[in-house]
């Protein structure tokens, strides 16, 4: 891996240094490396060094440590360097937002978790893979590299579909849950999101905001209460100024670690309530690639360019097929997610196999994996994407929802006219490479009103494939999406 060469140089450059100053009048000098500000370097011994820390959007300098020692709680922080040190700089969670929080004096009831029965699991893999399917084949998308977070989408909605009545509830219910009421729904994906593992590193957290226009809208008590209960939601009312615009861009930005920085442009004046979910994923490969595994290659893109990659090789032994298509799945740290890939055969093109899966389908391959041995290459590959979901989620049987006249959100509370979802907006970010894997996903819900060795498999992703970052546990996707080009 580039970090560790980088490490090695280093640190023989340190020793043959040592070695000429014990033989000779070199001057000693001193490695100071810095995490989370700046200020690092190679200095002369007892030289004055200034370190600063450079917290992150919603993030607060605490201390500078230097293993578990606290050493100074000063930014910048100017001392004597008399020996190799590695400092710290620890934070906190500080304010991003100048909105004022309405969920200051909504306490969050005890749920209990159920467990997830195959009512959920099946109904949650039919939409996640609707959801790609339709995504992939959106106008939108035509040539691009597509990636999806049913999980981040289901989340968004689930929440607006708690100030949802009559028709247009059950048309969302019959979407999200394939008919599952949503006060189950709630008590289903609070134990689904409660069983994710998150650690330091395999991450997966996720967020919940609702933003309202100050001023012109009576929020529904109950409409906060029961997304404090189950998805640990806050609640904002702001202005829906330019302000709004940068304390829900901060938002984002924070809840993803800078992989989306921003969901909005502007805000609408009839605009009156968003309601954003954000997914983060940060995960280490459960064996990280060394620099030997990495090598040039050919990919041979959608659009028919042969394009120059770096194939990163491993073995493997989760292999995964389909009719027409194989593939395999990768663990990444402790076993909780995985990557999953599948390579549809030459013959068969990257549209026809995707318009082939369904939810049931998917499910199977991933759960008749065989123990086999894979020799896998993978491009390393880094995109982001973004889509509009109001026509898709139309099509897919929740028209009310966004019509200015059948919507039906009594429940959300009152405003100067009828409430309807004017936008829906998803945009996603991965990056994968020797280390892991980083991927981000933010939906926005917009309410308005009127206004060498043998191996038995040989699997290099050399052309346009499907990939999956999967819940081990459940084998439901927590991405979904497609590499045409790198």
């Amino acid at each position: 891996m580039k970090i560790r060469k980088i490490i090695a140089t280093l640190a023989a450059a340190l020793f043959c240094a040592g070695i000429l100053a014990a033989c000779g009048n070199v001057a000693i000098k001193y490695t100071l490396t810095v995490n989370g500000g700046t200020g690092g370097g190679t200095f002369d011994a007892g030289a004055q060094v200034t370190v600063t820390a450079t917290p992150r959007l919603g993030k607060e300098f605490v201390a500078w440590l230097e293993g578990d020692t606290q050493v100074s709680t000063a930014n910048p922080y100017t001392f004597a360097l008399t020996k190799n040190t590695t400092l710290t700089a620890k934070f906190q969670d500080g304010n991003f937002t100048k909105a004022g929080n309405l969920m200051d004096g909504v306490s969050p009831q005890t749920v209990n978790a159920i467990g997830l029965d195959a009512d959920f699991i099946n109904s949650t893999a039919s939409l996640s893979v609707d959801l790609f399917q339709r995504a992939f084949a959106d106008k939108e998308s035509m040539g691009k590299n597509v990636m999806v977070s049913p999980t981040s989408i289901l989340l968004a909605l689930a929440m607006t579909a708690n100030g949802a009545n009559a028709n247009t509830l059950a048309q969302m219910e019959r979407v999200l849950g394939g008919g599952i009421s949503i006060n189950q729904l709630n008590r289903y994906l609070y134990s689904f999101v409660k069983g994710l593992d998150s650690q330091e590193k395999s991450r997966l957290e996720i967020a919940n905001s609702i933003w309202f226009r100050e001023g012109v809208f009576n929020v529904n008590p109950d409409f906060l209460q029961v997304n404090a209960d189950y998805y640990g939601a806050d609640a904002y009312a702001a202005a829906f100024d330019n302000t709004t615009v940068e304390d829900i861009n901060n938002w984002c930005d924070v809840n993803t670690d800078g992989m989306i920085k921003e969901i909005l442009d502007d805000i609408p004046e009839e605009a009156i309530m968003y309601l954003i979910n954000a997914v983060m994923f940060d995960a280490e490969w459960a064996r990280i690639y060394e620099e030997n595994d990495v090598r040039s290659g050919q990919f041979n893109a959608f659009d028919g360019a042969v394009q120059t990659v770096e194939f990163m090789r491993s073995e493997e032994s989760r292999f995964i097929q389909d009719v027409g298509a194989k593939g395999f799945i990768k663990p990444y740290y402790d076993n909780k997610y995985s990557f999953a890939a599948l390579l549809p055969d030459e013959d068969i093109l990257i549209d026809d196999y995707v318009a082939s899966l369904t939810g049931e389908r998917f499910a199977n391959i991933l759960s008749n994996k065989q123990t086999a041995s894979v020799l896998a290459s993978m491009p390393k590959f880094e995109f982001d994407f973004s889509i509009g979901l109001n026509d898709i989620l139309k099509s897919m049987g929740m028209p009310d929802a966004f019509d200015p006249f059948a919507a039906d959100f009594s429940k959300t509370g009152t405003a100067w006219g009828n409430i309807f979802i004017s936008k829906v907006q998803h945009k996603t970010f991965i990056s994968v490479d020797e280390r892991g894997t980083r991927a981000g996903a933010v939906t926005s819900v917009e309410d308005s009103t009127e206004s060498e060795p043998s191996y038995r498999h040989y699997i290099t992703l050399d052309r346009p494939f499907v990939f999956a970052i999967i819940d081990n546990a459940t084998n439901l996707p927590i991405f979904m999406g497609t590499v045409l080009s790198i």
